[in-house]
């Protein structure tokens, strides 16, 4: 059997008992200190380290937070995402461009100033938006808003726009998920009783008996996952993956910035269940409010004695770990997610072995979505029968369900299992703003899919949307007129296949920037023949990728020539 070199860098740390978040958290100083991250600067980290060079040069040139190659005292990122591009067509970058003297990913010669593009920044509700700094920014006007307060070496940016909160709503009697911002219910009121009298068993009986499903995209059974761990030797982890990096989907960031303690709950409900004693969070540093908010409420978890040694006077232990991400699409994807909380590259692996029984320092390890674990605490206190009532025989429960700005009454909507994406866009989304017509929708984030008003009845259900060729995904909706040409919707797939592909495989390291190279000829004469080259190319991603994003692009692609197929007419046509 090969030893992959992952798993060497894991044993080294965890027989140097050094946490590999370490390692990012040192790289991302020396960026903000020196601006950038030079090759001295990587000898020095390995020594220290005791690793390789050619490991902590891996990390370093893999995450865009690190790659950039220069950082300016005033440093700005740019949204890049689908909400922001189906607002303006991707003219806020060219305005920012224009405003700052710089072009994106690079820094002003006199090094006040850099601009990076990044996928989302998770104001998909009030596109498109910046981050100056750690200040967000939003609205049509980018450049005019930044305007006044471009290039000064101080970073004072009096003109931002601060951007409104995340609308929410729940559509479900009683709420789940929201109902600790809609203050039906406190914090941390399930925990205490659970660990002080409760048992594994019962925790693990009402998970079961609710059929919760990962909420992050692909809707594995929690309680198996559960199950698979705790029959491991430990010891074991427990990780919440808040790395929601679906451009459209912003509803993990509501959660982390405003009830991060629930997170918190569910994740310690998981941690008893399997027997595990430390936890991590992983958020994305696209999200610098949700880093604060987190970090904050461990603190204040640890001090109401929700968390450390003997917490609350049994004899359970368990301890949270915060971690900012460094800026990667694919370490969204559990493997891939491990090697970056172990400071690698943020690389998929194969599997098996899957991470419960070999993932974070190659221990047993559960993984859960921010809003899978924010809807644990509910099903412990009411009950898994009382949560597999609500949503669909198929699919019970609820889901958070994201609309974009061209909404109407754009938000985070709770809704049950079951109910028709018309619903959705008309009733609760209230159709498009503006008097605007709708051209399609976008579900389930940049590897979801594309469906016609006409397909609009569809339920919110796993099975049947995938039958329409289109993953539920996260379950966001970006709403698209007919502003947007379906060749800027077309490469902007392909764009963001070929920026976010981790590389680790060549159907997707280099189909993905085939797929762009072909993208870039479509309205030149000749287009049928440009589209017909695109199908032995997607055959090659779906069927050879390592991981779900290969095969992710290949159905997003295909979903928008079904979409547009009036605009893009194939050689058959």
């Amino acid at each position: 059997m090969v030893t992959q070199p992952s798993e060497v860098f894991v044993g080294l740390q965890a027989r140097l008992g050094r946490p590999g978040t370490v390692l990012l958290d040192r790289l991302r100083g020396v960026q903000r200190e020196r601006g950038g991250i030079t090759a001295d600067v990587l000898t020095r980290l390995a020594d220290e380290f005791g690793l390789p060079v050619a490991a902590v040069a891996g990390a370093a040139s893999f995450y865009a937070d690190f790659t950039q190659g220069c950082r300016g005292r005033r440093h700005v990122r740019v949204c890049e995402g689908t909400s922001c591009f189906a607002s303006t067509g991707g003219e806020h970058v060219r305005d920012l461009e224009r405003v700052l003297g710089v072009r994106r990913d690079t820094c002003a010669s006199d090094g006040s100033v850099s601009l990076q593009a990044v996928r989302c920044l998770g104001y998909c509700y009030d596109s498109p938006a910046v981050l100056d700094g750690d200040r967000p920014a939003t609205g049509r006007d980018l450049g005019g808003l930044l305007d006044g307060s471009v290039g000064a070496a101080d970073g004072s940016a009096a003109s931002l726009r601060t951007p409104p909160p995340i609308p929410y709503e729940s559509r479900v009697d009683p709420p789940v998920v929201l109902a600790g911002l809609l203050g039906v219910e406190g914090e941390w009121e399930v925990w205490p009783a659970v660990v002080t009298g409760g048992s594994p068993e019962r925790v693990n009986r009402e998970i079961a008996a609710s059929g919760l499903r990962g909420r992050g995209g692909a809707g594995f059974p929690t309680a198996k996952k559960w199950a698979m761990a705790a029959s491991e030797p430990g010891p074991r982890y427990v990780i919440a993956n808040g790395d929601e990096g679906d451009p459209g989907s912003y509803c993990d960031r509501l959660l982390m910035e405003q009830d991060p303690h629930r997170v918190l709950e569910g994740l310690a409900l998981a941690a008893f269940a399997t027997g595990a004693h430390h936890g991590l969070v992983l958020v994305r540093s696209e999200y610098p409010a949700a880093v604060h908010r987190m970090r904050a409420a461990v603190a204040e978890a640890r001090a109401g004695g929700h968390l450390g040694r003997r917490i609350h006077g049994s004899g359970f232990d368990f301890d949270v770990e915060v971690v900012e991400g460094a800026g990667s699409y694919v370490a969204g994807e559990e493997t891939a997610l491990m090697h970056a909380v172990s400071g690698l590259r943020g690389d998929a692996r194969p599997r098996p072995p899957y991470p419960t029984s070999k993932g974070f320092l190659g221990r047993p390890t559960v993984l859960n979505n921010v809003e899978t674990l924010a809807a644990v605490p509910w099903v412990v206190r009411h009950g898994g029968a009382a949560y597999a009532r609500l949503g669909h025989p198929d699919e019970p429960g609820t889901k958070l369900v994201c609309l974009s700005q061209l909404f109407r009454r754009p938000g985070v909507y709770e809704v049950e299992y079951g109910v028709p994406l018309r619903h959705l866009v008309q009733e609760l989304g209230g159709g498009l703003r503006d008097g605007r017509s709708l051209r399609a929708v976008q579900v389930g984030g940049p590897l979801g899919g594309f469906l016609t008003p006409e397909q609009l009845d569809l339920p919110l259900l796993t099975r049947p949307l995938a039958q329409a060729g289109v993953p539920l995904g996260h379950a966001s909706l970006i709403a698209f007129d007919a502003a947007v040409p379906a060749a800027a919707v077309l490469r902007h797939e392909w764009a963001f296949g070929a920026a976010e592909s981790c590389g680790a495989c060549t159907p997707c390291r280099v189909g993905t920037r085939r797929g762009l190279e072909l993208a870039e000829r479509i309205g030149e004469p000749g287009q049928a023949a440009v589209l017909a080259q695109q199908e032995p190319l997607l055959e090659v991603l779906d069927m050879a990728s390592l991981c779900a994003f290969g095969r992710g692009v290949a159905g997003a692609v295909r979903s928008v020539t079904r979409a547009y197929a009036d605009e893009l007419p194939g050689p058959a046509a």
